[in-house]
């Protein structure tokens, strides 16, 4: 009876408890809280488009309980916040936030601080499990009181998108802090700027529970050479990415090869040598390897990948002195996804292991030393491919339709036969430099409806006859080069229909007749190359309407006739310009002074990028500079030329030519310009490259010439200039650049100049705005005698008058003893303080 008497009791007791708590739960965060979080809000605010989360933060009523504002949440069972998290706000952290003690979660990423500090008084929340302020501009050095912080696990401070953050803002001076983290298993700090943290590795090295390491491009310093590899302590790590951070060491310093927890491993775009050990084969769980762009060297075999079953992924590019030496019937333990071997030496024949994969949807064995005939099991397989690059091998025999995938690139290779019907079902495809011959009206064969191909280069080939007059299918096509060919017959008028078109080569053909006006619908031309072909007729007028970003246009070697229209002038972008090797006769434009990019010094870029779904693609085109035809690719954006060189183009040089400050090469050879070359040429400081050869030019050359310190080549020959050549620092090194020019003498010609010839100021260099010849050489002769004459007018007057001279000297002596009186009254003051 007592045994149930107090179980009576006890039950009873509980369901007190139980009803206490119902009538009052433990809802709604404190007050103290709710002004931390109010505080909060003052100093920030929300920037985004939609989903403003202070909307429900406020003092009123209904908004009293801050566990139900958006962000905010609490615990169910003491109602303190616990979690806080907000997106596209900007301004400054109130201190208040250390008033939310019991705050385990903190997600501030992606927001604006304006490059100000990391608050320190974050350290003082000593709750938190997960830090998240990656992405949200913050600056400054790292505070040391984050390792206050010893309940952490997540922390991330990276800087992964430069829309939302700047790179290397964020800074430490050491890691001496990270170690205090001792339950800390993820750690983000991609574009944290680590150079002058030495000894990087053993701080990560003392993070025993360490699971994710994400170290990207932060300039880290080589390790400690007596220090341990990075896996021989942190043997829980899984994730390891150090990519980027040009880390000269041996691979060995950071990797024991025995660590069997590995998944994620990326060493990629670093300056690691010495030779992959084969222990990396023992990593059994890893999924993911990159170790492209580094200075590996020696054999991988088969042995590297003996328990890799679960790798998916592997990237082993750019490794120019890696050996893939594979016997001829390996079957590797695994199934890959993506295959990246570019530049690895795996030939000369074509790898057969590939034949067991059966999953893989990139493959890239480009420059891999290949030098065999395609097998017939390569078009067997049925790999969902998105991504395949054969490219810069020697390798043989046909394209197949099978072939076929979102991106392909065999260029650079022997392979032959008509070109496959696939252009309906890629995005990217590069057939360039290879022997494909037939005529070209197959390309429109399997082409029945709207094409999504983006990227078509079938340049460098055989293929031969009239374009087919199909376009109107492949409106999505961004470039397209069919140069290098033996196509015939007019431009097709559908190609009008290529509205997104920016890069347009159809040069070294044989096509004739004129650019079809329906070009003219293609207002994102950036890139225009008709050269080497047979057309004729005017320069289209469209050309230079509604074109806002044409950058380059080569015409040259063509029929082109009549007058360069003044349209070209509305051209503010134009960079290049080759209207070379034609029939254009009348004068050059006086209004190309309106072309903006021509007459500003320097670039904005180096290279011309264009992105497309499938790819990005780099601009490059053959430019004749210097007499010499030179192909230009990444440094394509510094040229700046304009050649219209072998027309019949009469007339003087217009004096607007000067206005294009950022001109590097000027080519007006071999037409009938006549009159003076422009008194300030001189102003073209950029030119590196200027042709004015074998045209009806006279007068004298302008002194400003020697003003133009970068000149590399010049070629004022075969004219009918007089005078003296201009002294200047490479003027007279151009031995070949004055011939043909009878009544041109001195350096360094052998014929000397007569006193006439050498005219007002030949001798002296002069700034172009002296126009009038002022400072000539009586002038100095004049300062001379004016220095003599002033000189004895003073001293003569001295000597000769006995009156003037003792009062004179009485003056200096006055002059002296003033002097040192006023100099011992200042040492005294000094003296006396």
């Amino acid at each position: 009876m007592v045994g149930v008497r107090c179980c009576f009791k006890l039950l009873c007791a509980i369901v007190v408890l139980i009803l206490l708590h119902m009538n009052n739960p433990c809802t709604g965060c404190s007050e103290r809280e709710r002004q931390a979080l109010l505080a909060l809000k003052q100093g920030l605010v929300f920037v985004g488009d939609y989903g403003d989360p202070f909307a429900s933060w406020g003092r009123e009523a209904q908004n009293k309980d801050c566990c139900k504002w958006d962000g905010v949440h609490c615990s169910n069972q003491t109602g303190h916040v616990v979690e806080l998290e907000l997106y596209f706000v900007q301004g400054k952290i109130s201190p208040k936030l250390i008033e939310l003690q019991h705050l385990e979660y903190l997600d501030l990423r992606g927001n604006n601080f304006s490059r100000s500090q990391i608050p320190d008084f974050i350290g003082s929340l000593s709750n938190l499990r997960y830090l998240d302020l990656s992405n949200a501009k913050f600056g400054g050095v790292i505070p040391y009181q984050l390792g206050n912080l010893t309940n952490l696990e997540y922390l991330d401070l990276g800087c992964r998108y430069h829309l939302f953050c700047s790179p290397y803002s964020i800074y430490a001076k050491n890691l001496n802090w990270l170690p205090n983290l001792s339950r800390l298993k993820y750690l983000d700090l991609t574009f944290v700027n680590l150079s002058d943290v030495v000894g990087w590795l053993e701080a990560v090295n003392m993070l025993p529970k360490l699971t994710n390491l994400t170290l990207q491009m932060c300039n880290l310093p080589p390790p400690v050479i007596s220090s341990v590899s990075l896996l021989n302590s942190s043997k829980s790590l899984v994730h390891v990415d150090l990519y980027n951070n040009s880390l000269d060491s041996s691979i060995s310093q950071l990797l024991p090869g025995t660590h069997t927890n590995l998944v994620y491993l990326d060493l990629s775009e670093n300056k690691l040598s010495g030779r992959i050990p084969e222990s990396i084969g023992q990593m059994s769980n890893l999924e993911f390897i990159d170790l492209h762009m580094n200075s590996f060297e020696g054999v991988i075999s088969e042995t590297h990948f003996s328990k890799l079953s679960k790798l998916r992924y592997l990237d082993f590019s750019k490794l120019s002195k890696l050996v893939l030496n594979f016997s001829f019937d390996w079957v590797p333990p695994f199934q890959l996804d993506e295959i990246r071997l570019r530049s690895c030496k795996m030939g000369p024949y074509f790898p057969e292991w590939l034949r067991t994969q059966k999953s893989y949807e990139w493959l890239d064995i480009s420059d891999a030393g290949i030098s065999d005939i395609i097998p017939t099991w390569f078009w067997d397989l049925r790999n969902d491919f998105v991504y395949k690059d054969l490219s810069r091998n020697q390798i043989r025999g046909n394209l197949r339709s099978e072939l076929a995938c979102e991106f392909l690139n065999v260029s650079w290779n022997q392979l032959e036969g008509p070109i496959p019907s696939i252009l309906s079902s890629v995005s990217s495809l590069d057939l360039s430099n290879n022997k494909f011959s037939g005529l070209a009206s197959l390309l429109c064969t399997s082409t029945t409806e709207q094409s999504y191909l983006e990227y078509l280069d079938l340049s460098s080939n055989h293929l031969s006859g009239d374009l087919p007059n199909c376009w109107i299918h492949f409106q999505q096509l961004v470039f397209l080069d069919l140069s290098n060919n033996f196509l015939s017959g007019k431009i097709p008028t559908t190609m009008g229909y290529l509205v997104s078109i920016e890069t347009l080569k159809l040069n070294n053909n044989r096509f004739v007749g004129g650019l079809p006006s329906q070009l003219k619908n293609c207002t994102m031309l950036t890139l225009v190359d008709v050269g080497e072909n047979k057309l004729s007729g005017l320069i289209p007028e469209w050309l230079g309407e509604n074109r806002l970003h044409l950058a380059i246009i080569i015409l040259r070697s063509n029929q082109f006739c009549r007058s360069i229209p003044s349209q070209l002038c509305h051209l503010r972008h134009l960079q290049i310009l080759d209207l070379s090797m034609n029939n254009i006769s009348g004068t050059i434009p006086k209004c190309l002074n309106n072309w903006t990019t021509l007459a500003k010094k320097g670039t904005s870029t180096l290279t011309m990028i264009h992105a497309t779904h499938s790819r990005d693609y780099i601009d490059e085109e053959y430019v004749t500079w210097k007499g010499v035809r030179s192909k230009y690719r990444s440094t394509l954006g510094l040229v700046k030329s304009i050649d219209l060189s072998c027309n019949k183009l009469s007339g003087e040089i217009p004096t607007e030519m000067t206005y294009l400050v950022g001109l590097v090469s000027l080519n007006l050879s071999r037409n009938r310009l006549t009159g003076q070359i422009p008194s300030r040429i001189g102003n073209l400081q950029e030119l590196d490259s200027l042709d004015l050869s074998r045209n009806q030019i006279n007068g004298r050359i302008p002194i400003s010439i020697s003003q133009i310190n970068r000149i590399g080549y010049l070629d004022l020959s075969q004219n009918n200039l007089s005078g003296k050549i201009p002294i200047g620092t490479q003027l007279q090194t151009f031995d070949f650049a004055y011939g043909g020019n009878p009544l041109l003498c001195g350096e360094p010609l052998p014929r000397t100049c007569s006193e006439e010839e050498k005219g007002p100021g030949q001798s002296v260099l002069v700034n172009e705005d002296d126009k009038d010849g002022l400072i000539t050489q009586g002038f100095y002769i004049s300062m001379g005698l004016g220095f003599v004459v002033g000189f004895w007018g003073v001293c003569g007057t001295l000597l000769l008058n006995r009156s003037c001279r003792y009062t004179y000297f009485n003056f200096l002596n006055f002059l002296n003893d003033w002097l040192y009186v006023k100099v011992e009254i200042i040492k005294q003051r000094i003296l006396n303080k």
